[in-house]
């Protein structure tokens, strides 16, 4: 099973058009609702005084994501705020980080709010994210690598060759056994 996908996108809003942008990402934010493989989205300002607005999707896996992102609808909703929203930046949590994200953090609801807006916890610093995947990599080509030596030939194969092979058959090990439980063995330390 593929992990879910979140989209950030950060986008400056012309101020004169406040009310229209507001209609606007919300109607972004009904659309995608009709999407299958659509798990949430929202949107929060970064200040009433500010232009820079966020908005968060949420999708099943890469196939509902790219069904969305690549939709008629979609098109027809981003061309409707060109006058007065322009993309700034768009991150995929889809690689090694989307690994480290809490699992059942909060995405920003459609709704004004009342109090403090909560952010979605940050990514771990780097060299934990490296520790965490070493001991998921580590023992997971030690032990591969072992079995395949066992394999009558194998040894015998180009280097090269035998460097694809392998990491074939680990990478989606990794990405779908290992590092999904490294980091909720983890998280605690993660995330501290």
């Amino acid at each position: 099973m593929a992990d879910p996908i979140t989209v950030a996108i950060e986008r400056r809003i012309d101020p004169a058009r406040t009310a229209e942008a507001t209609s606007w990402m919300q109607a972004g934010t009904d659309l995608a609702t009709t999407f299958p493989g659509f798990l949430g989205s929202g949107w929060v300002r970064a200040g009433e005084e500010s232009d820079l607005w966020y908005m968060l999707y949420r999708f099943r896996d890469i196939a509902t994501l790219e069904s969305w992102e690549q939709s008629s609808a979609r098109d027809w909703w981003l061309q409707s705020g060109q006058a007065f929203a322009r993309e700034e930046r768009v991150e995929r949590r889809t690689g090694i980080e989307g690994w480290f994200d809490a699992q059942g953090g909060a995405l920003f609801e459609p709704r004004v709010a009342t109090g403090p807006v909560p952010t979605p916890p940050s990514a771990p610093p780097r060299w934990k994210q490296a520790v965490a995947i070493w001991l998921g990599f580590f023992p997971t080509n030690a032990l591969g690598t072992w079995l395949l030596g066992m394999i009558p030939g194998f040894a015998e194969i180009h280097l090269v060759a035998r460097i694809a092979i392998s990491t074939a058959i680990f990478t989606p090990i990794m990405v779908f056994f290992v590092l999904p439980w490294v980091t909720r063995i983890l998280r605690p330390w993660l995330h501290r």
